[in-house]
């Protein structure tokens, strides 16, 4: 059930009562972010938005999650995972810093609305998008854009 006022979950963590948000991001900054529903990922969600935007030939950095795993196994690409829970947080060049590091921007700029409803928050996504890779640096065309007049001269 909804909470009322931007109320707390009762528990931490990957659960039930957290929206999953799957962030995608490589070394350029190139950003896919997608809503996979409630609870941790599956391999069945990973197949349906990560599959179509990765490369055959890429590196898959992920967090031990057992899902991911299952996915390069079966999708064929080379994957590296990263222990956090063991502490774990860099092993040469592999690490998951540049995720983490997103998460924690979108939160830290999401926090300023004091909760947003589920239904909304892949407005939100896209809104963090575009601000956080300076891909849209003046208000005039961050408002043609949401007006859906991009392509539109003056």
């Amino acid at each position: 059930p909804p909470r009322k006022r931007a109320g707390v979950a009762s528990r931490r963590g990957i659960n039930g009562e957290h929206v999953c948000v799957l962030v995608a991001r490589d070394r350029t900054g190139a950003t896919f972010d997608f809503i996979t529903g409630r609870g941790a990922v599956t391999m069945a969600q990973l197949h349906r938005h990560l599959l179509p935007v990765l490369d055959r030939d890429v590196l898959l950095v992920t967090d031990s999650h057992p899902a991911y795993k299952a996915f390069a196994r079966t999708a064929a690409i080379s994957h590296e995972a990263v222990n956090l829970r063991a502490g774990e947080r860099v092993r040469g060049a592999v690490h998951v810093q540049n995720v983490n590091a997103y998460h924690r921007r979108f939160r830290q700029w999401l926090a300023r609305f004091n909760g947003v409803a589920s239904r909304y928050l892949p407005n939100y996504l896209g809104w963090q998008w575009a601000v956080d890779g300076g891909r849209i640096r003046s208000a005039d065309k961050m408002l043609r854009i949401a007006l859906g007049m991009s392509n539109i001269q003056r």
